[in-house]
């Protein structure tokens, strides 16, 4: 099993942020049992002021491969492409074996 996490920061000029992150949850949760060896999508959207990302990605994959394929996935791509990386000023991820 491989985990795969995002911390990302929206950009400033994202007006909505609360908005933003329903629709980027709801598009990434939507990809569960669409997606080949993707066992899990949880968007966290609820951070502590504390916090320095605005949304968080904890991810559950079957395998490294999966995780693979899913990067490159016609579905997944769309979201990235389309809602997630317009709206994001940094990204930080972290993958490992669990």
């Amino acid at each position: 099993m491989v985990k795969h996490m995002i911390v990302w920061k929206f950009k400033d000029e994202i007006v909505d942020k609360a908005g933003r992150a329903a629709e980027i949850k709801t598009a990434l949760e939507g990809l569960v049992g669409k997606i080949d060896g993707l066992l899990e999508m949880h968007i966290l959207t609820n951070g502590m002021p504390c916090s320095s990302g605005d949304l968080m990605m904890d991810s559950t994959f079957e395998s490294a491969d999966a995780l693979s394929a899913y990067q490159k996935h016609p579905l997944h791509v769309a979201v990235a492409d389309g809602l997630v990386r317009p709206s994001m000023a940094s990204r930080l991820s972290f993958d490992y074996e669990a």
